[in-house]
Parts: structure tokens; sequence; C-alpha cells
């Protein structure tokens, strides 16, 4: 501030110099003319008798004027030089006076047409050189018709450069004598004012619009929306990206939401609006949503975009988004309303699961409430021993043998009832309350199978497991395995854990090293809901996988529609192919039994064979069970 003061302080210092400079030369000159004129009017008689008087002093005199004039124009040249402002001084007639080196450095006119004093013709080359030469032409026409107005606008040069114009006439005896221009230099200044305007409104990593700016914008769109029109906001959130900027680190996570940032935008049209409200959260500003249709149209385009997935440094990752959309004037009248429910409904849409979008609508705000009651609950339901396990058999239709018994968790509530997994596993990856019942199930699990192998003989069955996508990326995932086999003595190869293609491709690298480790201590992998997911064949041949689960979306509809079929062949063949076995889910009807069989399908799993039970009746069904044959079919009894 000082540094600052004493500049100031100093500028205007030269201005007052120059302006004296000029002045006093000007009034100089100005007063030795009536001298000059009177002396005139002498006849040459006065003069001879003075002449003797008056020689030696007019000498003197003379001498005196002549070396203060040199000093005083030394000192306005000295002046001129050490200020680092750019001056110029032009008289009455239009004729340049004064000038310094500055001067000619910014305006680059020849110091000889300077040096001539010819004014127009040095402006006719400065005014070509801004970026708006007609505006400033106005500017100086104003000025010649109302010299007290003072010039606010600074000076824009074509190639970038802004200066900061000062501009005073003089006069003497009330008399025009002349005017001055001082031109100081403010780029660097208005450049760093603009650079923190711009981060003030804008996020440093992505350079869109940060939350301030955003608030802005919309409440600006609002104003803009049209009758027959609605405006559209977006809450977008990146599903589990806290994994990927804790497992690789902040930097990998910088790049991918510069990625995510550039990915988002391509997807929408050129009025939408897209900005980071924060961390991985972002808003999109859809204004002149004229139908739903081009809500989900957007909506689709941005899913589609993300399935590419991102390519950083040596990693390949997948990240899906969750979307929370309200409309104006349906879902609220003002931006902050707006933004709450959009929020609202990306809740509600990461507690159902994630990777999907969800429009407001009133009864959200009851459903969170009862996501909330259950998110309460879910910390001490394994405590209380509220989960169960219940077990589904998958069945060899060709011999009937039970080979494997797939292990799903439910939640009986003591006030809710039965809770659907789908429900509440989103809430427990949310919470970090899916680590203790996660291995709560894989201990379970085991000692349920060991326990079926031991009392019943049956020494081959097995147990499948599934894993969540937290679940399986967590660091010492192996050793908690390893732990929980040894502790219920159960044979590794009777261990099968299952994880989703969306899962697998979530972190390529890390689901590598992840299967491998399992592969070596002898655990089976199998890739639950095939076809549903990424779909990137070229995994298969990267991970050590040892089954496909064919999804029953494929198996519903095997008898009626070829298409169906077509795909359902094209896994079974592409399995067979990688020496992989093949289990069909969702299997209800003797039709889709028969269709499978043909397809040289055997393993099956659906409630053709059995519901999931709960390990009592699980073990009531596999001790009476007895294969026997159906139609060419073996079932279970």
């Amino acid at each position: 501030m000082i540094i600052l003061m004493i500049g100031v302080i100093i500028g205007v210092g030269i201005q007052l110099i120059s302006l004296s400079i000029f002045n006093f030369l000007v009034t100089k000159f100005s007063e030795d003319e009536p001298k000059k004129q009177q002396n005139n009017n002498l006849n040459f008689t006065e003069l001879e008798e003075y002449s003797s008087i008056k020689l030696e002093k007019g000498i003197s005199e003379n001498q005196r004027i002549q070396t203060e004039l040199e000093k005083l124009l030394l000192l306005q040249q000295a002046t001129l030089e050490s200020a680092t402002d750019a001056i110029l001084i032009v008289d009455s007639l239009d004729k340049i006076v004064g000038f310094n080196k500055k001067f000619l450095e910014i305006w680059g006119i020849p110091e000889l047409i300077i040096r001539s004093g010819n004014y127009k013709q040095a402006l006719r080359i400065a005014i070509r050189k801004l970026e708006s030469p007609r505006h400033y032409l106005s500017i100086l026409r104003k000025l010649a018709q109302n010299p007290d107005i003072q010039i606010v606008e600074n000076v824009l040069f074509r190639d970038g450069r802004i200066f900061s114009p000062f501009y005073q006439q003089q006069y003497r005896y009330k008399k025009y004598i002349g005017q001055v221009w001082i031109f100081r230099d403010i780029t660097a200044k208005k450049l760093a004012s603009t650079t923190i305007d711009y981060r003030d409104l804008h996020d440093v990593l992505t350079n869109l619009p940060n939350r301030v700016l955003l608030k802005n914008l919309l409440i600006d769109a609002l104003t803009k929306v049209s009758h027959n029109h609605s405006l559209g906001v977006c809450f977008l959130d990146l599903d589990r990206f806290k994994k990927i900027n804790d497992s690789l680190g902040h930097s990998i996570g910088d790049k991918l939401l510069q990625m995510v940032a550039q990915c988002i935008k391509k997807s929408l049209r050129s009025d939408d609006i897209l900005g980071r409200w924060g961390g991985d959260e972002f808003i999109i500003l859809l204004p002149e949503i004229s139908e739903m249709y081009d809500i989900f149209l957007i909506q689709d385009r941005i899913f589609a975009a993300f399935k590419q997935g991102f390519k950083i440094d040596n990693y390949h990752l997948n990240i899906s988004p969750s979307i929370g959309i309200s409309l104006y004037p349906q879902h609220g009248e003002d931006g902050e309303t707006l933004i709450k429910n959009a929020e609202a409904a990306l809740s509600l849409v990461k507690l159902q699961g994630r990777n999907s979008y969800k429009v407001y609508h009133a009864a959200i705000n009851s459903q969170a409430t009862e996501l909330f009651i259950l998110e309460n609950s879910l910390h001490n339901a394994l405590e209380r021993q509220e989960f169960k396990v219940y077990y589904q058999p998958q069945v060899n239709s060709s011999t009937g043998e039970i080979t494997k018994m797939e292990a799903l968790l439910r939640w009986q509530h003591p006030e809710l009832g039965l809770i659907p997994p789908a429900t509440f596993i989103p809430i427990a990856e949310e919470t970090g309350l899916i680590f203790p019942i996660s291995e709560w199930v894989l201990k379970t699990a085991c000692l349920q199978n060991k326990a079926w192998q031991q009392k019943l003989k049956l020494s081959s069955l097995s147990v499948a497991v599934n894993f969540s996508a937290r679940q399986f990326q967590q660091p010492n995932l192996v050793s908690i395995v390893e732990q929980v086999l040894s502790e219920t003595k159960l044979a590794h190869r009777y261990l099968e854990l299952e994880i989703t293609e969306t899962v697998a491709m979530q972190d390529v690298e890390l689901t590598q090293k992840i299967l491998r480790e399992l592969d070596q201590i002898g655990v089976t992998i199998s890739i639950d809901d095939f076809g549903t997911g990424y779909s990137s064949l070229s995994y298969l041949k990267d991970f050590p996988i040892h089954a496909l689960k064919i999804d029953q979306s494929f198996v519903r509809d095997l008898a009626n529609k070829d298409h169906q079929t077509a795909i359902t062949t094209a896994i079974i063949s592409l399995a067979h192919g990688l020496n992989l076995s093949v289990v069909a889910e969702g299997v209800e009807t003797e039709e889709q039994l028969n269709a499978l069989r043909i397809l040289q399908c055997e393993i099956m799993q659906g409630y053709f064979f059995s519901h999931p039970l709960s390990a009592e009746e699980a073990t009531r069904m596999l001790t009476a069970y007895q294969p026997h044959r159906v139609k060419n079919s073996y079932l279970v009894a």
C-alpha cells in the first residue's frame, strides 16, 4: 500500500512539474512579447542614448535568461524522461512541443514525425493501433467540443495492451495555450484483476463456472424462460469417485475430473451450462426445455459417453454418474429450491443403486425419510442379528446334481419386514457398513457349506458369494478371504466369488491384481449378470475367471424372441470356446430349461428348481433331494 501511494504521488508530481514547465515557457514568451513591441516604438536617438548604459546590462540579462531557459529545458526533458508514464505536450496551434521516449515506445510513432511537431499526422498513426479507432475518434471530438469532460475509458490497443489516459487543457489569462496527454500502462494490473475476477467465479481445476457463478447463471436463466418452455436443473455426482481418488492418488483423480467435465460438455447442447458444484459434484442447467423427451435424450447421451471409460496414464477407468433432475416451474420457482430438489432426487438414485437418473417428484421426500430410517437401523442390524443368509441351488440339468449353493443376503427388519438387497446394499456401501456385513456373509456361507459337506456327505458341494463393488476393491480383500477360509476350514476350491462386469471394469488393473491373487490361492471367480454391463470382451482373456452367468433378462423370453436366443447362444459358445463354465440365471419354466439344454447350457439356477431358502430349509432340501428325469431333463425332487 505504501509503495502504491508513493507511486501515485510521484505520478501526480510528474504531471504537475510538466504542466508548470509548460506554463512557465508559455508565460515567459508571452511576457517578453509586450517588451519587444515597446522597444519597437523607441526611435533611433533614444536607443543610441541608452545603448551605452543598457548594452552591458542587456547582454548580461539575456545571458541570464538564456541560461535559465536552458536549465528549465533540461529540467523539463529530465522530468519527462524520468517519468514511467508516456507524456505528450501540444500547443494551441496543435503543434507537438514536448514528449518523452516512453511516448515513442508505446505508440510506435516515428520520432521524425513527433519532432516535426505534426500532431495530426501523429494522431492518424496512433489511432490505427487501437482496438476500436472510430470509438476513440468520437471521444476526441467530444473533447474538442467540451474540454472539461473527464475521460474515464481506458485506451485498448489491438495487441492487448491497456493504458489509462490523463488529459488536461492549459490556459493562461483565460486564453487556451495547449494540452497535455499522459498515458499510464495498466495492462498487468488489468490482467491481474481479470484473473482474480475469473478465479472468483470459476473452478480452478476444470475452468467451469463455480458454485457462486452457477447460482447467478441460474437466476439469470430463470428470468429468460418463456411461457411455453421449462428449465431443467441436473445435479450430477460421480459414483465411487472417492475410491479412485484414494487408491490411485489425487493427481489421477484431478485428471479424471477434468476429463469428465469435457465428456459431459460434449453431451450437452450449445446453450446448456455445466458447472462444478464442488468435489465430484456437477450441476447442469438446461434452458429451453420444451418437453420431457429433451431431458431424457440429454441424460442418455451423458450415460452413453461415460460407457467409453477414461484412459489416464496407464489406467483405463470406468466410472458412472448418478443424476437428480428438477424442473422449473413444476419443482420450484427459485434457484435454491430447484437445486435442493435436484439433490434430493440424486440422493434417491444413489440409495437405489447409482448409475441412473431420476426426475424429482413430491414423494421423493417421504422416500428419503424412509431411507434415512433404514440407514439408522442398518448400523445396529448386524449386532441385533437381523441379517439372514438364504441359499439358492445351481443344478446340473443333465445329471440333476446340485453343484453349488449361491448365498443371498436378506435383512429382516423388526418393524418394516423383509428388506430387499437392492434397497439396503447401496446404503451399506455409502456408509461403509458393507465391509463388516460382507465379511459376516462370507464367513456364514463358508461355515454352512462346510457343515453340509460334513453332515450330509456332500463333499463336492460349493458355495457362491456375491461381492459388491466397494467390497471387491478393498485393499485387504484377499487376506480377509484367506482368513475366513482358514477359520471355517473350507477348502479354497469350494468357494466361488461372483462379481459383475461393471465391478470388474471399474479399475481394470486393480481387478486383474485381485483376481490373480484369488486364483493363486485356489478360489474360483464367476462373472455375474454377463452381457448387461460393459461387455468389453477383451477382459475375458485377461482376467483369470472360471464361469459366466447368463443374466435372467436373456433367459426370460428365451422361447419367444429370436434375438434373445441369438444372444444366449453367443454367450454359451463364447464360454465354451474359452473353457469356461456357463450358468443360466432366472430359469422359471420348463420351456426355458429345454431351450437352454438344446443350447448346451447345463448349469441352471432359478425358481423352476427352487426359491432362495433359509439355511434350515436348504438343509432339509439337500437332505431329501433325489435327482429324477422329467421329459429328458433331470430335476431336483
